[in-house]
């Protein structure tokens, strides 16, 4: 039987476990903004009289506008501004690509309802990756709502946006599209959302394919697929057994998803 001072001891020991998180995940970040404030000096004297242009990311959709009805998509909101955290996130211009490294990455996003595992791919989708980390590591996606899901057409769970509106993200936005497939995105498959017909607006919303699904290709081409989930996918999939708030077919999990914290190694 648990005591009451072990109870303490117990909770004492995952305070100071999450405090080492934390202070690593502060300590990486000051590494990184420092990598990319020397990485954005050069490009600015490099492009010296020219005017850089980024575009904040609005509205992500995993379906293009061309698609059926069976295939929802959602609408971006020209006017709406996206939510800003510290570090990464205010940055005007994405983490390098080289900041992933080349190789695989081996994720925890750790939810309400338990932990998902994933692996990301440097090899093949390396802005995706390094974006995703640098976001990670920052604590980003730290306490967020996954807010949309998709239970017809295509079958996908929607996360990585602070304000759960599918509205916010980074200030930066990035392209292009790394490692699409031929529309067809197997269960498991983590990819990057992004405005339909725009190559350029990734950023920090992402989505986890529970069931097979065809995403045709739109203007842009397909959806960078920068990881899989390789345990926890029946979390997901439990999600969409509950379907929607509204029960249509697309809209905010009935069953709030909450991811926690998002931890790299």
């Amino acid at each position: 039987m648990t005591t009451k001072k072990q109870a303490r001891a117990h909770a004492q020991r995952e305070q100071r476990k999450y405090e080492a998180r934390q202070a690593a995940k502060r300590a990486k970040r000051e590494h990184r903004i420092r990598i990319v404030a020397a990485i954005t000096a050069i490009a600015l004297v490099v492009g010296a009289g020219s005017t850089l242009i980024v575009m904040a990311l609005q509205d992500d959709d995993p379906s293009t506008p061309e698609a059926s009805t069976s295939t929802p998509s959602a609408t971006a909101s020209a006017e709406s501004e996206p939510e800003l955290a510290t570090g990464w996130a205010t940055s005007p211009a994405p983490p390098d690509p080289s900041l992933a490294e080349d190789r695989e990455w081996d994720v925890t996003i750790a939810t309400n309802l338990g932990d998902i595992a994933v692996t990301l791919d440097g090899v093949d989708a390396p802005q995706a990756t390094a974006s995703f980390v640098a976001l990670a590591e920052d604590g980003y996606f730290d306490r967020t709502e996954c807010h949309r899901l998709v239970t017809e057409g295509i079958y996908v769970l929607q996360c990585g946006d602070p304000s759960a509106t599918g509205t916010g993200g980074p200030n930066y936005s990035y392209g292009p599209i790394e490692n699409a497939p031929d529309d067809v995105y197997p269960a498991g498959t983590l990819a990057m959302a992004r405005r339909g017909g725009d190559a350029e607006s990734m950023g920090s919303q992402f989505f986890i394919v529970y069931e097979d699904s065809t995403i045709p290709s739109d203007a842009a081409g397909g959806y960078t697929v920068f990881g899989q989930v390789t345990e926890g996918l029946s979390i997901v999939e439990g999600v969409a057994n509950a379907g929607t708030i509204t029960g249509e077919p697309d809209g905010q999990p009935a069953q709030s998803v909450i991811v926690n914290e998002v931890s790299v190694s």
